[in-house]
C-alpha cells in the first residue's frame, strides 16, 4: 500500500518527563520511515506528584497541565487519527487518574490512553529498534522510565519477550536520595532493592538470550553522556554504558554526597532529582543480567508510538493482529465470529449510518472475542469473554479500550441490569444493540439473511427504537420471535423505549 501518511505526532506522559514527538512519514528503500522534524520535553515530575495515597496533588497536576496546553498549541492542526498521547506509569498507578484524565485532554486537545506496562515495553522496542543498526540474533532493550523499567528482548523489529517492573529513576530516588543526598548506604541499599526486582525476570531473560543490549530514552542517554563526556568507561572507544563506567560513577556520586554540587559532562541540572535512581537501577541490570556495556539511543517510546501509528494508517493495526491471535488461543470459531460480526455492522449501518470508525472497529473485536470465554466454560462464559479482555495483555490496545471491550463482552448477552454497575461506562449502546441482536439471530451458527428485520433508530440512542420485523419470517422462527420479544422487554425494563413490530411480508 503506498504511502499517503504526513506528519505524525506523539506524546508521552511520563513519570519524570512528559515529552512530543513530531515526525514525516515517507517511503525509503527498507519500507516506511518516520524523519523526526520536532520535539519538545518538559522536565513535570508527574511520578513526584504522588502523595502517600497514591493521589496526584494539585500541583503536580496542574504542572501537567500548563505543558499539556504548550504541546497542544503546536499540534493545533494535526488530525485527531494523526495524533497518539500514551500515559505510562504515574497514571496507572494514580487512584484520581479518573479526574485529572479530563482535564489533561482537554489541555492538550486530543484524547490521552493510558497503557499498561507490557503494552509500553512493545511500543519501546519498537522505536528502539528503529533507531539502531540492524544486529543479527536477538537484542536485549532496557528503558528505565520515572516509575517503571521496561525488558524487552526482540529479533528486528519485532519484539518477543516482555516485561515491565514497578521501578524507575523518580520513585527510587524518591526512596532512597531525599533532596539529592547520596551516600554508600543509600546507594547500596537502592541497587539491592533494584536487584530484587530484577530477579524476577533474569532467569527466563538469561535463557532466552541477547547478541547486543540498548539502553532507550532519558535515563539510558543520560548515563552515556555522563560515562563518554568523563572518560569513565574503560575504553575511550565506548559511546555507551560499560560497566565499568558506572562502578566508577558510583564512586563519584558517593563521594559528592549532595549531587548539586557535582560538575560532570554530561550531567545536566534538570536530572540532578533522579539522578542517583537512575543509576542504581541500572547498575542492578548490569549485576543481574550479566552485563559488560549496552548501547543507548534516545529513542524509544514516542518513536514507537509513531511507528504503530504509521501501521494504523497503513491498515496494519497491531490491534487487529492481537485480536486474530486471541482467536486462535481461544479456539474461537471463526465462522461464527464472522457471522456476528458481518451481520452487527448491517444493523449498525440501519441504526446508525454516521457511526464513528472507533464505534465499528469496537464493534468489529468485541464480535470476533465474544465467544473466547467459552474456551473456559459455557456457563456464564461472557463473564470469562469479559474477564480476559479486561486482564490480559492485549498488545496494541490501550487499557480504555479494553475497559470498552470487557464491557461489551458482559453486556452481548443476558440480562442488562449490568449496564447500571458499570461506572463510566463507555460502550455506545447502539453498537451493544446490535450486537446482542446479531448474537440472538446467529444463535443457530448459521448464515442469516438480516432483509427480514429492520432497525429505526430513536432520537436519542436507542431510546425510541422500533424494530421492524417481516410477519411470515417471524411466524416459521418461534425461537427467534421469542428471543425479539425478551430482548425487547430486556431494554424496556432497564428504562429504554423499544418496540417490536411484525409486518406483513409478501
Amino acid at each position: 500500500m503506498s504511502l499517503t501518511v504526513q506528519h505524525l505526532a506523539a506524546v508521552d506522559l511520563g513519570s519524570n518527563s512528559f515529552r512530543m514527538l513530531v515526525g514525516k512519514a515517507a517511503e525509503s528503500p527498507h519500507g516506511a520511515q518516520i524523519y523526526p522534524l520536532d520535539s519538545l520535553r518538559e522536565p513535570v515530575r508527574l511520578g513526584a506528584g504522588l502523595d502517600a495515597s497514591k493521589n496526584l496533588t494539585e500541583e503536580s497536576q496542574q504542572r501537567a497541565l500548563d505543558a499539556l496546553r504548550r504541546f497542544g498549541e503546536r499540534l493545533r492542526r494535526f488530525h485527531p487519527e494523526r495524533v497518539r498521547a500514551v500515559a505510562t506509569n504515574a497514571v496507572r498507578v494514580a487512584k484520581n487518574a479518573a479526574s485529572f484524565l479530563p482535564r489533561a485532554q482537554e489541555a492538550l486537545g486530543f484524547p490521552i490512553e493510558v497503557i499498561a506496562g507490557r503494552e509500553e515495553a512493545r511500543l519501546v522496542y519498537i522505536g528502539a529498534a528503529h533507531s539502531v543498526a540492524p544486529a543479527a540474533g536477538n537484542r536485549l532493550v532496557v528503558d528505565i522510565g520515572g516509575g517503571s523499567t521496561e525488558f524487552i528482548i526482540g529479533s528486528g523489529l519485532e519484539p518477543r519477550i516482555m516485561e515491565s517492573l514497578y521501578i524507575g529513576c523518580v520513585s527510587m530516588s524518591r526512596e532512597f536520595f531525599p533532596a539529592g543526598r547520596v551516600d554508600a548506604h543509600r546507594m547500596q541499599s537502592a541497587v539491592l532493592a533494584a536487584r530484587r526486582e530484577v530477579q524476577i525476570i533474569a532467569r527466563d531473560f538469561r535463557k532466552a538470550g541477547w547478541t547486543s543490549a540498548v539502553g532507550s530514552s532519558g535515563t539510558a542517554r543520560a548515563l552515556a553522556d555522563i560515562l563518554v563526556g568523563s572518560q569513565l568507561n574503560d575504553s575511550a572507544a565506548s559511546l555507551g554504558i560499560t560497566r565499568t563506567g558506572l562502578r566508577r560513577l558510583r564512586k563519584l556520586y558517593v563521594q559528592a554526597e549532595d549531587l548539586a554540587t557535582l560538575r560532570l559532562p554530561g550531567l545536566k541540572s534538570d536530572r540532578l532529582a533522579v539522578a542517583a535512581g537512575g543509576l542504581a537501577i541500572m547498575l542492578a541490570v548490569f549485576e543481574e543480567l550479566g552485563l559488560k556495556e549496552m548501547e543507548a539511543t534516545d529513542a524509544g517510546l514516542r518513536l514507537g508510538v509513531l511507528y504503530d501509528l504509521l501501521g494504523r494508517e497503513q491498515r496494519q493495526d497491531m490491534r487487529d493482529l492481537t485480536v486474530q491471535q486471541f482467536m486462535q488461543r481461544y479456539m474461537v470459531d471463526g465462522g461464527q465470529a464472522a457471522r456476528v460480526e458481518q451481520l452487527a455492522l448491517q444493523l449498525l449501518e440501519q441504526i446508525d449510518p454516521a457511526a464513528t470508525q472507533e464505534c465499528r472497529q469496537s464493534l468489529r473485536w468485541a464480535a470476533r472475542l465474544h465467544e473466547m470465554g467459552l474456551s473456559i466454560s459455557h456457563a456464564a462464559y461472557h463473564k470469562h469473554s469479559a474477564y480476559i479482555a479486561a486482564n490480559a495483555d492485549m498488545p496494541g490496545f490501550s487499557r480504555s479500550e479494553q475497559a470498552t471491550m470487557a464491557e461489551m463482552l458482559l453486556c452481548h448477552g443476558g440480562k442488562l441490569k449490568k449496564l447500571g454497575a458499570l461506572p463510566g461506562s463507555s460502550i455506545d449502546l447502539r453498537a451493544l444493540l446490535v450486537l446482542r441482536l446479531a448474537v440472538l439471530l446467529a444463535r443457530n451458527r448459521h448464515d442469516i439473511d438480516p432483509r427480514g428485520l429492520r432497525l429505526l433508530p430513536g432520537p436519542h440512542g436507542v431510546s425510541g427504537t422500533r424494530i421492524e420485523v417481516d410477519a411470515r419470517w417471524l411466524r416459521s422462527s418461534p425461537l427467534t420471535q421469542y428471543s425479539l420479544e425478551q430482548e425487547v422487554a430486556e431494554w424496556q425494563r432497564v428504562g429504554f423505549d423499544m418496540e417490536l413490530h411484525a409486518l406483513p411480508g409478501g
